[in-house]
């Protein structure tokens, strides 16, 4: 797996493992710690989240084949949706009304609509070549070991320690996993400018022998 890939998915398991810590516990810091807070509006929250999902993720991943084919530019829509994502365990922890629970999802929504679309295209497009199907089995076994160890700790976390401690946990593990797109991004720029920098030459030396031949 080659780094691009290593930084994506090392990225990604932080980001599941920090809000995969929230899942378990969402209900019963929505019924029991926030104002108005219900079931319901737990499930609501839930639903308010895969809706803002779906609705910003199919016109942007259009938008960007269309009009965006570098893979910077991809990387930078990656982060932006990070930075998005970053500010809901940080909305979590100051909440103390349902409406801003149901901020925090959109948020959500919005954050995962830009991010998912940009890291499945710069995922597909770093795949090496035969290892395919092993590299995609390999985030679907990681992404089901993380979550399956983020949900039992998130209950364990929150049990003990209370709900403040556990989104303060998750904020740092976003926070972790948004600083390594922040890597990605790195290794892109210097992909992008080393690609320029020996098409530029190539096109000197064509010029030069252009000359020498007239």
């Amino acid at each position: 797996m080659n780094r691009t890939l290593q930084l994506l998915l090392v990225s990604d398991l932080f980001f599941i493992t920090g809000f995969g810590l929230i899942d378990p516990v969402l209900a019963i810091f929505v019924k029991d710690r926030v104002a108005d807070g219900t079931i319901f509006a737990a499930g609501f929250a839930i639903a308010l989240f895969l809706l803002t999902k779906a609705v910003v993720q199919l016109p942007f991943a259009r938008w960007i084949e269309n009009h965006s084919q570098s893979a910077t530019r991809r990387v930078q829509f990656l982060i932006l949706g990070g930075i998005f994502i970053v500010a809901v365990p940080l909305i979590y922890l100051q909440a103390t009304d349902v409406r801003h629970v149901f901020l925090a999802q959109i948020i959500h929504g919005i954050g995962s609509g830009f991010a998912f679309p940009t890291w499945m295209s710069l995922w597909n497009a770093h795949l090496d070549k035969n290892k395919e199907t092993s590299e995609w089995i390999t985030y679907s076994s990681m992404l089901g070991i993380f979550t399956a160890l983020a949900g039992f700790g998130g209950a364990w976390l929150a049990q003990l320690y209370g709900f403040r401690s556990t989104f303060v946990l998750v904020t740092a593990l976003v926070l972790v996993g948004f600083l390594l797109l922040l890597g990605v991004e790195k290794k892109e720029v210097r992909s992008t400018m080393s690609s320029r920098r020996q098409a530029l030459l190539h096109y000197h030396v064509r010029r030069k022998s252009e000359w020498q031949r007239r």
